[in-house]
């Protein structure tokens, strides 16, 4: 696989795991709230979740914490409202147009949780953890 880093493949597994959480806590708290707002807590509990993998497994700097964070909650910004954006269209718009009607919240929760994974690597690479050694692990092709 040419011009995959070890780094991205580490970063999907951490978002993988991320996403379990995000899912699994949005059906839980759809019991309780209506599906919007059960969307954006699932993805503020993923999100802490990914920060930790992504800090202790992924992307291992010495940067302070306090930045990291806030770039971290920044760059998420923008995968939210991407999750929450195609969530919305597709199980609102989309999915009851073309009469889909197994699981339709479901499917685009997923859907939606997926788009950010690339515009997410990228912030999270260059701007939250990034190390401006040119000796980074994250260089390394598999």
């Amino acid at each position: 696989m040419r011009g995959v880093t070890i780094e991205f493949l580490l970063f999907i597994v951490a978002g993988g795991i991320a996403a379990i959480v995000n899912f699994s806590s949005r059906i839980l708290l759809s019991a309780y709230f209506n599906y919007l707002f059960s969307i954006i807590i699932a993805y503020l509990i993923g999100m802490i979740v990914a920060f930790v993998l992504n800090r202790s497994f992924v992307f291992k700097t010495d940067n302070q914490i306090y930045k990291q964070i806030k770039w971290f909650v920044l760059v998420n910004i923008a995968g939210i409202i991407q999750t929450t954006l195609i969530s919305l269209y597709l199980a609102h718009s989309l999915f009851p147009a073309i009469q889909l009607t197994w699981h339709p919240k479901e499917i685009a929760h997923l859907i939606g949780l997926a788009v950010p994974t690339f515009t997410s690597y990228l912030g999270h690479k260059y701007i939250t953890f990034h190390v401006k050694s040119e000796h980074n692990r994250s260089e390394r092709n598999i």
